[in-house]
């Protein structure tokens, strides 16, 4: 037997409420971030999802104790018994080079494997290296190794090229361990930044202005255990907006600021879906005819990379044309043969991707190439008639706790099924 695949039986309206996760791109980077004291940290609303085990096999590799009780999981770093995170971990997950920070932060050394991993772009480490060396950080990479070594960290004013967000979050947790005040301007200001600022703000640290271009750090505090919730998921989020959308469905979706959706609720009215938001949820109504939008990826609070892969499946059955940039990762558009399988019709050129709706989708046989390519093949198999076999299902459950289990409830015809090799 090969690995599983999703079966996709479509047509069906997806309706009634569903509650996102935790965070997967913010869970990581606290999970890390709980290495910057001997104390216990816990989280909660930590996401079931198979990256969120690889962070915790590579702490536990670091000397870590990790414990899940449910959706919280508990850490103990104590006092670590290695400050090498392997390639055999690491490959598996990019955002494992976020200990990088933390290590040298705690105990002035740490050696990282250079990561691979997502097929969707270069996304090199550059811009957290030479942030690192201007706090006085030594670096050498060699044998496909970062080695950085600080006896003592020093503030510094550090102006990013480009609002990294792993950039921002290393460089974050470095600079609260080192004495005076470090400037990293040009900062990214995601909801999931915000998320560790205030993380690291209740293990007794100093942090101004998460969430705008300039993050202050005042370094140097002692930092001690706390307890934190991770922030909803606005990916998955999304996510289950379009599939009402692309389904002429109604959901509600739980457990994620709107705020955090700003521009993409913004992009879904345009095109005519009915869009509600209240506190900590938003609700969607499908139906009727949609409107093709232009849309080009941006770091917050412009359009993110991660919802743009979704929102092509949605143009698809707009009427019109609609123009897809993409300005973050430059592979983003792998998945595009494989959605025209199903009847899209997506033209690249460049970095843009021109999507002609008024399609009729139509299932068939395809692979996930990536996380959220995966989960935009998941909602054209919601949307298209007949019967969809999605494979490579590895990539969701990187990133999606129980996907179709959510879907199912929510009216879909999708279950998990073994995949003949």
């Amino acid at each position: 037997m090969g690995e599983d695949a999703f079966l996709i039986v479509g047509g069906k309206r997806l309706q009634g409420e569903v509650r996102v996760s935790g965070a997967k791109n913010s869970a990581l980077k606290l999970m890390a971030a709980s290495l910057l004291t001997p104390d216990e940290c816990v989280l909660e609303n930590v996401p079931r999802i198979t990256d969120v085990e690889v962070m915790c096999d590579v702490l536990r590799h670091l000397g870590a104790e990790v414990a899940r009780e449910g959706e919280t999981l508990r850490v103990l770093s104590g006092e670590s018994s290695s400050c090498e995170a392997p390639y055999h971990l690491v490959r598996l997950m990019r955002a494992s080079i976020v200990v990088l920070g933390p290590l040298v932060a705690r105990y002035g050394e740490a050696r990282v494997a250079i990561p691979g991993g997502c097929n969707i772009g270069s996304r090199k480490i550059d811009m957290h290296l030479r942030g690192l060396a201007e706090m006085g950080v030594e670096i050498t990479t060699e044998h496909g190794y970062v080695t950085a070594r600080a006896p003592s960290l020093r503030a510094a004013r550090i102006a990013l090229d480009f609002p990294s967000v792993g950039a921002t979050e290393n460089l974050m947790m470095a600079a609260v361990g080192a004495r005076g005040t470090t400037l990293i301007e040009n900062a990214a200001r995601e909801p999931e930044i915000q998320d560790l600022a205030a993380f690291l703000v209740s293990m007794g640290a100093e942090i101004r202005g998460a969430g705008t271009p300039v993050l202050e750090v005042e370094g140097g505090m002692e930092l001690r255990g706390t307890r934190h919730a991770t922030v909803g998921d606005r990916v998955e989020a999304w996510t289950f907006a379009v599939a009402a959308a692309v389904t002429g469905g109604e959901v509600r979706v739980r457990g994620v600021d709107p705020a955090h959706l700003g521009l993409p609720l913004e992009k879904l009215r345009e095109m005519g879906v009915q869009v509600e938001e209240e506190e900590h949820a938003l609700s969607v109504r499908g139906g009727g005819d949609y409107r093709a939008v232009d849309v080009a990826t941006l770091p917050f609070p412009g359009f993110p990379t991660d919802m743009q892969p979704q929102m092509m499946v949605l143009l698809s059955l707009a009427q019109g044309i609609g123009v897809v940039t993409e300005n973050v990762f430059e592979s983003r558009f792998m998945f595009v043969d494989e959605l025209n399988r199903m009847g899209c019709d997506i033209t690249i050129e460049g970095h843009h991707a021109i999507v002609r709706g008024g399609r009729r989708l139509s299932g068939a046989e395809v692979c996930a190439p990536d996380l959220r390519a995966g989960a935009a093949l998941a909602l054209a198999g919601l949307a298209a008639e007949g019967e969809t076999r999605l494979l490579d299902i590895h990539h969701i459950d990187r990133g999606y706790e129980r996907l179709e289990e959510k879907l199912a409830r929510l009216g879909a015809e999708i279950g998990r099924v073994g995949n003949a090799a």
